[in-house]
């Protein structure tokens, strides 16, 4: 079972995008189990399949914090048909990076706080007006919310030149992260998939809905795609990165409820 678990989840815990790569590099293998379900486990409910719970490939079990959780988990291995289809598993996936960075839950958030540095909210088009406007218009509210409630004031630079951040507005933003494991593997998924630590900080918050921070990511993309034509492969790469998108979506909602 944990070589299979290993095949589904890929070996990353810090990329989805890494997890998903290597999902589609493996073979799919033949389902080997009747059903799969919860039971009570220490930290919540494990998932099971025919009664034995699924396990990491280094031997952890996992272990979801809600019914609810752990019940969207075992739907993703009941839907599965003759064979396993790993892209077709995104909460599964990212259970099993949840259980390997248990004891890491400070490294994680580190890697989400350096994105703090860096963030693609910063880095503002000169021109057309157009898209100046656009940028404008779904990223200010972000940084309007971090300086006002949280006394986070970054500073904005024009094209892709590197600029240094006030380790203040930094530090401001850092103390906003959640402590738990599940929400901090949340927090790291949205931010690799956005490239911005403040649209998932926007998201965890409720300042921005899923919607309205997937556009935000993705403003430069579209502009783009609305002058250009949309390149096939481009929109394929989003198309799986929305997968895993919904999935830390779906995982924050369910902490929430």
């Amino acid at each position: 079972m944990r070589e299979l678990f290993d095949e589904v989840a890929g070996h990353s815990p810090l990329d989805p995008e890494e997890a998903v790569r290597r999902a589609t590099r493996v073979p799919q293998r033949k389902r080997f189990y009747k059903e799969a379900g919860i039971a009570p486990a220490d930290g919540g409910l494990a998932v099971t399949l025919d009664g034995k719970p699924i396990r990491t490939p280094s031997g952890r079990q996992v272990v979801a914090p809600t019914s609810g959780l752990a019940q969207k988990i075992a739907a993703e291995w009941n839907a599965q048909g003759e064979t396993i289809d790993p892209l077709t598993m995104p909460l599964t996936r990212f259970a099993n990076s949840v259980a390997e960075v248990t004891d890491r839950v400070d490294a994680v958030a580190e890697d989400v706080a350096k994105y703090l540095g860096s963030d693609l909210l910063f880095y503002r088009a000169g021109h057309p007006e157009a898209l100046v406007a656009r940028e404008a218009a779904h990223w200010d509210p972000v940084l309007s919310w971090a300086a006002n409630d949280l006394g986070a004031h970054f500073i904005l630079s024009e094209g892709i030149v590197h600029i240094t951040q006030p380790e203040q507005a930094i530090k401001a933003a850092r103390d906003i992260f959640p402590s738990d494991p599940w929400s901090v593997a949340a927090l790291h998924v949205v931010t690799t998939l956005t490239g911005s630590a403040l649209l998932a900080l926007a998201l965890l918050h409720g300042v921005r809905d899923p919607d309205q921070v997937w556009t935000a990511a993705h403003v430069d993309e579209d502009w783009n795609a609305e002058k250009w034509g949309v390149d096939e492969e481009v929109a394929a790469r989003r198309a799986a990165r929305l997968v895993d998108f919904k999935a830390a979506v779906s995982i924050l909602a369910a902490l929430k409820a």
